[in-house]
């Protein structure tokens, strides 16, 4: 078995934010009220995460590239018939890369869909008013009653895979997202990814980077 640092600092604190911005997002959500306040800035938040990830999915380290883990449709195939799909034994297998993919896009549908919702009683996206009222009814609809609940299941099925690895598989998913590394039984060495203090530097430029513009789109609506 050799050790692999597959997970780098940016990906890991990405990972973690997010886990407390979405179980924000449910909170305030639910609780409503004031609280709506905190439940913009927490999609905010998120939205500022997701557009980090996209970055880092091209230019992050080697096991958080998109190239690197979305499995293409034979090598899915492969993968489901247990004949192999070129996947080394750390980072995202083809199916979790495909849950990945699913989570990133049913929150970036919710969170656009945020940005032009009016509940008309405690909160209002503040792009409302470039979007006709048809458009702000169709996007509270989605995001209430259909978004919110794909987001669950999908957040769902991932703690039960989590389980499954742990109890099935014997393969403890969690420790590695926290320490960044994983063991592999590949018979030839695998590169780790590039985890150093310049990409950890470009990482926080790159989130900066997100943020300012989160933070401009979001003043859009207040000119």
């Amino acid at each position: 078995m050799q050790k692999v640092r597959v997970w780098d600092l940016p990906t890991r604190l990405f990972h973690w934010l997010l886990v407390l911005a979405v179980l924000g997002l449910f909170v305030t959500g639910s609780l409503g009220g004031n609280l709506m306040v905190w439940h913009m800035r927490f999609g905010y938040a998120v939205l500022t995460l997701i557009l980090f990830r996209l970055g880092w999915g091209v230019f992050g380290g080697r096991w958080s590239r998109f190239l690197q883990f979305v499995p293409s449709p034979v090598g899915l195939l492969k993968y489901l018939k247990g004949a192999g799909s070129g996947y080394a034994g750390v980072g995202h297998n083809p199916l979790g890369a495909l849950s990945v993919l699913a989570l990133l896009g049913v929150l970036s549908l919710q969170v656009g869909t945020g940005l032009i919702s009016d509940d008309e009683i405690a909160f209002t996206g503040p792009l409302v008013r470039f979007v006709s009222a048809d458009a702000t009814s169709q996007a509270t609809s989605y995001h209430t009653e259909v978004g919110k609940f794909l987001l669950l299941g999908l957040v769902g099925l991932h703690l039960a895979a989590m389980a499954f690895y742990k109890l099935v598989r014997k393969k403890a998913l969690i420790p590695a997202m926290v320490h960044g590394d994983q063991l592999s039984d590949a018979r030839d060495p695998l590169p780790p990814a590039a985890d150093s203090a310049f990409t950890r530097l470009l990482a926080a430029c790159w989130l900066a980077v997100c943020a300012s513009g989160v933070y401009w789109v979001v003043s859009l609506g207040a000119g």
